[in-house]
């Protein structure tokens, strides 16, 4: 039986590697760069937000409260005439990437804690090195995966930066993944 007090390193170490990974992917690689776009008219748009002003959250254009009112005419000519939004709003100040790097690692420590949990469940100690690659690896693809599945159908990302999403999910879950299978406890 393997414990999840015998894979604390492992875990640790999983999440790490998860952290460089990504870190090459944004920082190397870029591919991500090109998911996001400059409106034309963003001095005007920046403006009408200050105007508001709207604090920071989760915003949709057209806005609607439920169903009924979503199916009124009016409604729908909106719908019609566009523009059709999602737009998160964010604090005011200087971007600070401490933070965000830090709820980033927490978040792959966390994944690398469930990916070890259902390993240590799954899999007995001294299991062969590509038998845990296989599990743990899938099991971070998923966790890193369907998150943006979900914001290509709802929050209308396009299937293009979901797409690169998903091979980011890939690299991620083999990275975790491979960092687990080196470091699996032997048998007993």
């Amino acid at each position: 039986m393997v414990t999840l007090t015998s894979l604390w390193l492992p875990i640790l170490l999983s999440a790490v590697g998860v952290f460089v990974a990504s870190s090459l992917v944004h920082m190397l690689l870029r591919w991500h760069n090109a998911d996001y776009r400059k409106l034309p008219n963003e001095d005007e748009v920046r403006a009408a937000i200050r105007k508001g002003p709207a604090t920071p959250g989760q915003y949709v254009v057209p806005h609607c409260l439920d169903m009924k009112q979503l199916q009124s005419p009016e409604m729908q000519q909106k719908f019609v005439e566009g523009p059709n939004a999602l737009l998160w709003i964010r604090a005011n100040g200087k971007q600070a990437m401490g933070p965000m790097l830090g709820q980033w690692f927490a978040l792959n420590l966390l994944v690398s804690f469930t990916v070890a949990y259902l390993a240590a469940h799954t899999l007995a100690a001294g299991a062969a090195p590509l038998q845990v690659l296989r599990v743990t690896a899938s099991i971070g693809f998923l966790a890193y995966a369907v998150g943006s599945i979900s914001d290509g159908i709802w929050f209308y990302k396009p299937w293009r930066a979901v797409g690169k999403d998903l091979l980011d999910a890939l690299i991620f879950g083999f990275a975790g993944g491979a960092v687990l299978a080196w470091l699996w406890p032997a048998a007993a």
